[in-house]
């Protein structure tokens, strides 16, 4: 299920000069604004709570999910270097899985460490905050990659779409709106989050069991339907 040449080339395409450069521009700023925060009020866990669960939960994780998910395999396919791959003797559920297994080792990275680093700078793991929030950012970047690497599969405009999905549906709406909180992955991931800080600091909708059953099942269900999506692409290509 695992192809180390798709994993390379995947690697290649999503750590190039410019992607990394926009990769780590969000969690940089989020490390910025921590020594800023910890420089003006000290160490709070309320203020640590909010700047993880504002920016790095709600903004940057999903955003960096949107450029890793998106680009493991969209600009492949609007090239048509995707060709390439669909001639070769791999299974597609093998070629998607691969992307994956990539998009989400390249979110965690740019999303999980930045956001440990900064629990840690605003208020030094106090209330098991920074590991909550760190705990969060690796379980939504899971789902992340899975719903983007899906999208970057069916539309020539995933980039789009999945910024705004992450900035309109998971910053405003997941965050703001009731209804729309318990249909949120990072509502999901908070349910995680809050039974590992306990207390009121992090809060979630979405009671553990139901966010669990729901990341799993979202995940499992875009991969699928990618790998499926890749094979009319190939049948599309014969034809």
């Amino acid at each position: 299920m695992y192809d180390p040449t798709v994993a390379r080339l995947t690697y290649r395409a999503l750590l190039g000069r410019r992607r990394a450069l926009i990769l780590g521009a969000l969690p940089l700023l989020l490390i910025v604004l921590s020594v800023a925060v910890r420089a003006l009020t000290g160490a709070d866990d309320q203020t640590a709570s909010d700047v993880l669960g504002g920016f790095a939960i709600a903004t940057m994780v999903p955003i960096i999910g949107v450029i890793a998910g998106t680009g493991a395999i969209g600009p492949e396919i609007d090239d048509g270097s995707v060709v390439y791959l669909l001639s070769k003797p791999l299974k597609r559920p093998t070629i998607i899985f691969t992307k994956l297994i990539v998009a989400i080792a390249v979110t965690m990275v740019f999303s999980a460490v930045p956001t440990l680093i900064a629990g840690l700078i605003l208020n030094g793991n106090g209330q098991q905050i920074a590991v909550a929030y760190t705990v969060a950012a690796l379980v939504s970047s899971i789902a992340y990659s899975a719903l983007f690497l899906l999208l970057g599969t069916v539309s020539r405009h995933a980039v789009v779409f999945g910024l705004v999905y992450a900035l309109v549906w998971e910053a405003l709406f997941g965050s703001l709106v009731p209804g729309a909180r318990t249909l949120s992955v990072q509502q999901w991931s908070l349910a995680v989050a809050h039974k590992i800080a306990g207390g009121d600091l992090v809060t979630s909708d979405v009671s553990l069991g139901t966010a669990t059953v729901l990341l799993v099942a979202v995940t499992a269900l875009a991969t699928w339907y990618a790998g499926q999506k890749l094979r009319t692409l190939k049948l599309a290509g014969e034809e």
